[in-house]
């Protein structure tokens, strides 16, 4: 018999190698499989017993105990900012909060779908981290470092006065997938213990010729004006020159990321890796080996890619021959360990910046509006969480469907933006609109400071007409 024929005999699918097991071993019996399959699916326990269909019979029972455990979780509540949700993200969080390790959730206004957790998706778990709910870019993270350059060539934007702005974002980084420089930078993250565990040792190497590189997709470095409307960080009110970067933890944070969703996955309950809309969200166990381990390297990572911007700030604005006065910085993409309620839960903020009372970030919008350093103000009710970013509208692959760079192009110079490299994907069109974002989370942190880009390096895909 094939799998179709035991399907159609009422065999879920979770059975079907016990299944075609037992009809072989039985086929020599009197009576024939296709008169005995559909015995054992209606009284499987009748035949625990059965020499020949005793495995298949405990593999139904156990199976209509998961169905039953899916049906029997009670999702947890969740909060929204803002309105504006693609039906895929809406979907995940309602996913994320049916797991039986789930205490708390929120959704921040930039959100939109992903794996297992939505990006913009905040979750709390109890003694539990989800590997995918951190994200495959472990430690994503933004940097902005205000300088003493003089602000008016960066605003006059002329290409040829700002040729020393440009050379240093293309010499002082590398854009692209796998990208790793011949002759490696030196940081002290290098010199901690990468043999906590086996992919962090194994991913050293890697990590060496990637330090100070900058990867892909929504990744970029920027040299743009920081607007203080008062007196901050301090520095008088006033305009300043700044570079604003974002990047994570690179090759190495995404291969720990796989590689502990697999082995999440093989120790996940059947209902949980069975199931197509929570098979992303399986998780760790924080009492055993493999969910400590995941910590160690999830925190290895998220200082490599803190070095890793550190690396990019130190070699461009050397390179431009600028001076730092104030630095802001902050992960997405990570699980910290904090107390809410009383209680202590591992939350996870995929694609969400941290916003507990006074803690400072930066929001960025698109390649030619503006960004935002924030005040966080502590909601509970967002797990102290806002927003990273505007947030995609559209696909990758809808964008590049959808624009080209006729339109856009002047849309850049309407905004004084020069992009050096970039795909078409990333134009604004793809985004959300970042001030609508902004206003949906007032509640959750205080405008500081913006930061209006001017020059922008990101992975060029082939498709920017050369000018």
């Amino acid at each position: 018999m094939n799998k179709k024929q035991l399907i159609n005999l009422g065999v879920p699918k979770d059975c079907i190698a016990t299944a075609i097991a037992a009809v072989q071993a039985a086929a020599r019996q009197a009576e024939k499989p296709k008169q005995t399959v559909p015995k054992v699916v209606a009284k499987p326990d009748v035949y625990l017993a059965d020499d020949f269909y005793g495995e298949l019979a405990a593999a139904l029972i156990e199976s209509a105990a998961s169905a039953e455990s899916v049906a029997a979780l009670e999702p947890i509540n969740y909060q929204k900012w803002g309105s504006d949700f693609d039906a895929a993200s809406l979907q995940q969080i309602q996913n994320a909060c049916r797991l039986p390790v789930a205490r708390a959730a929120a959704l921040m206004p930039d959100a939109h779908s992903g794996y297992g957790l939505p990006i913009g998706g905040v979750l709390a778990c109890e003694n539990a981290v989800i590997p995918y709910g951190v994200g495959v870019d472990i430690a994503c993270r933004m940097k902005l470092t205000i300088t003493d350059l003089p602000v008016n060539v960066l605003q006059a934007n002329d290409p040829v006065k700002c040729r020393s702005f440009d050379e240093s974002l293309q010499k002082g980084t590398l854009f692209g997938t796998g990208k790793k420089f011949k002759r490696p930078h030196d940081h002290e993250v290098l010199d901690e213990d990468w043999n906590v565990t086996a992919v962090t040792r194994q991913m050293k190497d890697k990590a060496v010729g990637q330090l100070g590189t900058s990867g892909s997709g929504n990744h970029f470095v920027e040299w743009g004006v920081v607007t203080l409307p008062v007196d901050e960080f301090g520095l008088k009110a006033g305009q300043y020159s700044a570079l604003l970067s974002h990047s994570g933890s690179r090759g190495p944070g995404a291969m720990t990321c796989r590689r502990y969703t697999d082995i999440a996955r093989q120790q996940a309950p059947a209902y949980i890796k069975d199931d197509p809309q929570l098979r992303h969200l399986c998780w760790l166990d924080m009492n055993s080996e493999a969910g400590q381990e995941y910590w160690l390297a999830m925190n290895l990572m998220g200082r490599f890619a803190s070095a890793n911007h550190e690396v990019i700030h130190r070699k461009v604005t050397k390179l431009a021959g600028a001076k730092s006065l104030a630095t802001i910085e902050n992960h997405h993409n990570f699980a910290w360990l904090e107390n809410h309620g009383g209680k202590d839960v591992y939350v996870h903020r995929k694609g969400a910046t941290p916003a507990g009372e006074g803690e400072l970030g930066v929001i960025p919008g698109n390649m030619a509006d503006a960004a935002f350093i924030v005040r966080g103000k502590g909601n509970a009710a967002s797990l102290n969480s806002a927003s990273h970013g505007a947030g995609r509208k559209m696909s990758r692959t809808q964008a590049k469907k959808n624009f080209n760079w006729g339109s856009w192009n002047e849309h850049l110079k309407r905004k004084n933006v020069r992009l050096l490299a970039g795909g078409i994907d990333e134009v604004p069109g793809a985004y959300k609109n970042i001030h609508d974002v902004m206003a949906a989370q007032s509640d959750l942190v205080e405008t500081v400071g913006q930061f209006m880009p001017k020059i922008v390096m990101m992975c060029g895909d082939g498709s920017r007409p050369e000018d």
